[in-house]
């Protein structure tokens, strides 16, 4: 299951689901999803609260399954793989993080480890190696012996990227990484996700409302309202003044901004 350049790695196929009951009048969160990610690329994940985003990242992740389609992973349908095998391939940072013990940032990184351990076997030199290169690579190698509970949120956020990239997976899927996070961090979680894309070939999906963070990393973008796919494609194509009115009912300045190198998006109005 090695994953090719330019190939789909993560692929919906008529995906929809919805929370409850199955009868009828229950309206679905999503809602025939097809959508294919290529290897390597950095895919933005953009639409409304209630769109559907976190429920497409957790069922591409496998932890919900759809109700209707399938989610292939390098054209294998992630229903026929065990938890500890889908988490070789795929690794999560959701939202918010919580522990109930106060681990160190250290043994909270070592949790990446997991699914490459077997069973009753507990982590070793390798990888703890590993474990120590991802904190070197989200630039959080100082805090290796504070508790993770002292860090501040953009400290925190990055030490889950780092747990994120011991898993040693194919994909890192992001559930808006820059949420509550002053403007500084929200610059550092950017330009450490690009350099993760660069450096290892990660393939990325991230979900957020962060227009410019999309804009800055994202190769492709995925539209999401009402559970459905509007719109899919080239960043560039995509990441337009219509479609943004089309998914949040607002009149915005998109343009391409020469210092930044990449489109800048202003919200100018909310529009009927």
């Amino acid at each position: 299951m090695t994953p090719t350049p330019g190939s789909p790695m993560l692929q919906t196929v008529g995906v929809s689901f919805a929370y409850g009951d199955r009868g009828a009048g229950v309206r679905p969160v999503l809602d025939q999803v097809s959508i294919a990610i290529e290897t390597g690329t950095v895919v933005g994940l953009l639409g409304p609260n209630g769109s559907g985003k976190t429920t497409l990242l957790r069922t591409l992740s496998g932890m919900i399954e759809p109700r209707q389609g399938q989610v292939l992973l390098s054209g294998t349908p992630i229903a026929s793989l065990s938890r500890r095998a889908l988490a070789r391939h795929i690794a999560v940072v959701p939202q918010d993080t919580h522990t109930t013990f106060d681990f160190s940032v250290l043994d909270m990184v070592l949790m990446g480890r997991y699914p490459h351990l077997g069973p009753f076997a507990v982590e070793g030199p390798e990888d703890l190696r590993l474990a120590r290169e991802a904190l070197a690579a989200t630039g959080t190698a100082p805090f290796e012996s504070r508790p993770f509970s002292t860090l501040s949120g953009g400290e925190r956020q990055r030490v889950v990227i780092a747990g994120a990239l011991a898993q040693a997976s194919d994909a890192l899927l992001l559930d808006e990484p820059t949420a509550s996070l002053d403007l500084g961090y929200q610059l550092e979680i950017g330009a450490l996700l690009a350099r993760i894309n660069r450096d290892r070939g990660t393939t990325i999906v991230v979900s957020t409302h962060d227009l410019n963070l999309a804009a800055a990393i994202c190769s492709r973008i995925i539209m999401l309202k009402g559970g459905r796919v509007i719109a899919q494609g080239p960043t560039a194509d995509t990441l337009t003044a219509d479609n943004l009115r089309a998914l949040y009912d607002v009149r915005a300045d998109v343009r391409f901004h020469a210092d930044a190198g990449h489109l800048t998006v202003v919200p100018l109005a909310r529009v009927p």
